[in-house]
């Protein structure tokens, strides 16, 4: 059996408590507001994590993107103080001494994506069948939400991955994350990567799967939709997304996908009018590009308002024009922008959906609920999804037993930079630029 050769120490970039937190509301004798890059540092000699049940894997990481969250965290969102990350793909490299043989056999030296949310129910130890599987076992020691999840009822199982109470977050939540050269993390948060598929396509796991998540909730609907009483059939939803950066473009990519899917499956039914391919609003036209040939169609957020209100520098007070006014059933806000929000709810027709998918550190300034409640607007908010399926997805010589016989997505087009751990600073910096996609750190080429 494969073994590997651990250090004691490590490589990790680390959160401390945030200058904004330091210093309060009280004034500061620096003109210049503080960098939130500094509320961070790199340290050489960080102790590598032992492990400290048979229900944890140790895994060296092989390469870490870098998401908006991360940049948030950095500017004090939910207080974390720990290693920073979260997207990963990495390699187990050590089990506890009293897994059995046959865990040691399914996990040890294989390349593994993570699911980020720690729940009670991730120090139960896993079975040789599968991270998630009927047979692992667990203590009865744990939450509500866990146990209707993956216990005696299995009511569902996205529930535990989600919503349990207690859980930490990787790299978010009490939990340290991913920029650092080994972590731990639950066997059964655990996903093996397709043999033939690269690191940098293995760590768009975790974003790709939010996207999914969408999907899973069943917030879209793009399949026939029948009206007996008025004898009517017409297409499914009508769906905006809003937002051109990471992960709306992911979003973007699984709801053209989803929607080219639905009707190749109804391409030979007469009479109903289909309804227009999900249309993704940005700001940058090089950044729609790269989605024209995803099932969606494109479009300039400018184009959202009023001419004769473009020059308003406010977005929360700019005129919404009536070609898009309330037309579409579903908007999906990405845009990681507190104002995106305004104009969603302008986009969304009453008793539409408002799907949220963006997690601001500001506050939203101008923000009033008035037109959810008098529009009737359900708000729904969607979080992480299904590792396993995104891995699918963008597994390219892969199969499943449901295959749909759609290409794998290719998402190294959105790689703008590599960095070393060692220019972990640059890293943010480049990611914080508005030009660019996605930014990784590699730790090591090893495939």
């Amino acid at each position: 059996m494969t073994s590997f050769s651990i250090p004691s120490t490590m490589k990790a970039f680390v959160v401390h408590e945030s200058t904004n937190q330091q210093q309060g509301d009280s004034s500061s004798s620096s003109s210049s507001p503080p960098n939130p890059l500094d509320n961070g540092t790199l340290q050489t000699n960080y102790p590598v994590p032992t492990i400290p049940s048979p229900s944890y894997a140790l895994i060296q990481i092989l390469r870490a993107g870098i998401c908006n969250t991360d940049l948030e965290i950095l500017q004090g969102y939910m207080g974390f103080t720990g290693i920073l990350g979260h997207e990963f793909v990495g390699r187990v490299v050590a089990l506890h001494e009293h897994v059995d043989g046959d865990v040691k056999n399914m996990w040890l030296g294989k390349r593994v994506c993570g699911d980020i949310n720690l729940g009670c129910c991730n120090n139960s130890v896993a079975s040789s069948t599968s991270s998630s599987s009927a047979g692992t076992s667990f203590t009865t020691s744990v939450c509500g939400v866990c146990t209707d999840s993956l216990g005696y009822n299995r009511n569902n199982p996205k529930m535990s991955r989600n919503h349990c109470p207690n859980r930490t977050v990787l790299g978010i939540l009490n939990q340290n994350g991913t920029f650092c050269e080994y972590m731990l993390l639950p066997i059964r948060n655990l996903h093996i990567v397709p043999s033939q598929m690269k690191n940098e396509v293995a760590v768009f796991a975790e974003p790709l799967a939010a996207a999914c998540r969408i999907v899973e909730q069943g917030l879209v609907n793009f399949r026939y939709q029948d009206n007996d009483k008025a004898k009517v059939t017409r297409g499914g939803d009508r769906v905006a997304i809003l937002g051109d950066g990471k992960l709306g473009l992911c979003v973007a990519e699984i709801l053209g996908r989803e929607y080219l899917r639905c009707w190749k499956e109804h391409s030979n039914n007469d009479g109903a009018a289909s309804p227009p391919p999900p249309t993704l609003f940005g700001k940058h036209n090089h950044k729609l590009k790269l989605v024209e040939d995803s099932g969606v169609q494109t479009q300039l957020v400018s184009t959202c308002y009023m001419d004769d209100d473009k020059s308003n520098s406010s977005t929360s007070q700019q005129q919404v024009s009536p070609t898009v006014q309330n037309k579409f059933d579903v908007v999906i806000d990405a845009t990681g922008n507190p104002n995106g929000l305004n104009l969603a709810m302008s986009l969304c027709r009453p008793m539409g959906k408002l799907v949220l998918k963006s997690t601001c550190a500001a506050g939203v300034q101008g923000f009033h609920s008035a037109p959810i409640v008098i529009d009737e607007l359900m708000v729904v908010g969607s979080r992480c999804g299904p590792i396993d399926v995104a891995l699918d997805i963008m597994n390219k010589n892969g199969s499943t037993d449901d295959d749909d016989g759609m290409p794998p997505l290719d998402m190294e087009k959105y790689i703008t930079k590599t960095f070393p751990l060692s220019q972990v600073r640059e890293a943010l910096e480049c990611a914080a630029l508005k030009s660019t996609l996605k930014v990784q750190l590699v730790m090591t080429d090893e495939n």
